[in-house]
């Protein structure tokens, strides 16, 4: 019985280091040196996502960032399950990954896990809009202030986000229909 916990530790440090091991050069490659996570703080909505199942089945998505202190930020994400006629809210934390860089976090709803949360790009000047991947392509998502965004930006955002290599197969067209 020894052995067979013994072997379960090594599992379990494996898998947990495997989880938690960040891209070679992930720093270098998406930082943005003047991006400024107390400006994203807030209230987002869900424009465009890639399906997965997370999110499967939810419209009138939502994100709120809220600061807690010492590169930690309260996340809270609401959508409407369509199926069961029912708003889901999940609640976790992030925190900022690299000192040098504020656009990627580290998120987690399911602690100990975390996954990378890189935004990749955003409005510079008022931080209306923004497109974030994680480190697979499977996750990605374009969030505005507003549950409206121009056409032209959301192009904008998907090209950058192919050059990136994100296949842009299963993507959700988020709909906003229900009143806050």
């Amino acid at each position: 019985m020894k052995i067979f916990f013994k072997i379960l530790i090594i599992f379990l440090t494996f898998f947990i280091y495997s989880m938690s091991y960040s891209w070679k050069g992930q720093e270098k490659k998406y930082g943005i040196s003047e991006f400024q996570s107390e400006k994203y703080l807030g209230k987002w909505y869900e424009i465009v996502r890639k399906d997965h199942k997370f999110e499967k089945g939810l419209s009138n998505v939502t994100a709120q960032y809220e600061k807690l202190g010492n590169n930690k930020i309260k996340v809270t994400n609401t959508g409407y399950d369509e199926k069961n006629e029912k708003v889901k809210t999940v609640v976790g934390k992030a925190k900022i990954k690299y000192k040098t860089v504020e656009n990627i976090l580290k998120v987690s709803f399911f602690w100990p896990f975390y996954a990378d949360y890189i935004i990749m790009d955003y409005d510079r000047d008022n931080y209306e809009y923004a497109l974030i991947r994680g480190r697979s392509d499977k996750y990605l998502w374009i969030l505005s202030r507003t549950p409206v965004l121009d056409e032209e930006i959301v192009i904008k955002l998907l090209e950058k986000a192919e050059k990136d290599g994100v296949e842009l197969n299963n993507l959700i067209y988020v709909k906003h229909d229900k009143s806050e």
